[in-house]
């Protein structure tokens, strides 16, 4: 955990230049002929856990192919709506608890690999690699301090059920999973890295 936070600052930046050169990358299979295109919609809440609890909801859309009836690769974007718990200072000089609401833009890559076949329930492991931006603020103040940094990196894997729409449409189907989310960042004041982690549950539509 202390590794990946350290790499906070050039791993956000890093997945930019990923995920831009992976886009043709994704193309040339559905050009090609040799991979079906595929794409998914969620919505999702993670609940903070840790000293610097931030909890939030979440909708992604990822636009990717099959590149196996068992892989799938795509990038994906989304937005983030966060709440920070943190201590504030009121009249009189008594600190008091305050919530916080912060705009975050996820993009990322996505991997997903599906275990047993499309045409009845299956399960289901995603991971997502990718950043985090804060939007509409010039930092997140958090329990413990204040994140200073307006780059991310973002990482979340998810394990669950795969659902068919139908036995007539297999290719249509509702996912529920469980995930863990990991961000990091650079937190002002104290020249250190902060790691921001949590635990949540998504649904999803994929067609």
């Amino acid at each position: 955990m202390v590794a990946v936070s350290l790499l906070a600052p050039q791993g956000a930046s890093a997945q930019i230049y990923e995920i831009t050169n992976q886009i043709p990358q994704l193309l040339q299979p559905a050009l090609s002929g040799s991979a079906s295109y595929k794409g998914f919609v969620e919505a999702s809440y993670v609940q903070g856990v840790g000293n610097d609890k931030v909890n939030s909801l979440e909708l992604t859309t990822t636009q990717g192919f099959n590149y196996s009836n068992w892989f799938f690769m795509g990038v994906g974007a989304g937005a983030n709506v966060a709440f920070s718990r943190h201590w504030d200072d009121v009249l009189g000089g008594y600190p008091s608890r305050e919530t916080s609401t912060y705009a975050i833009v996820p993009l990322y890559t996505d991997f997903r690999f599906n275990i047993g076949g499309t045409s009845a329930p299956s399960f289901f492991v995603d991971l997502r690699l990718g950043c985090a931006f804060l939007v509409g603020s010039d930092e997140m103040e958090l329990a413990n301090g204040l994140v200073t940094n307006k780059e991310y990196f973002y990482f979340r894997p998810t394990i669950g059920l795969r659902i068919p729409a139908s036995s007539k449409s297999p290719k249509q189907a509702f996912n529920i999973g469980l995930s863990y989310q990991l961000l990091t960042a650079r937190m002002g004041y104290y020249d250190r890295n902060i790691t921001l982690n949590g635990v949540g549950a998504g649904v999803s539509f994929e067609w």
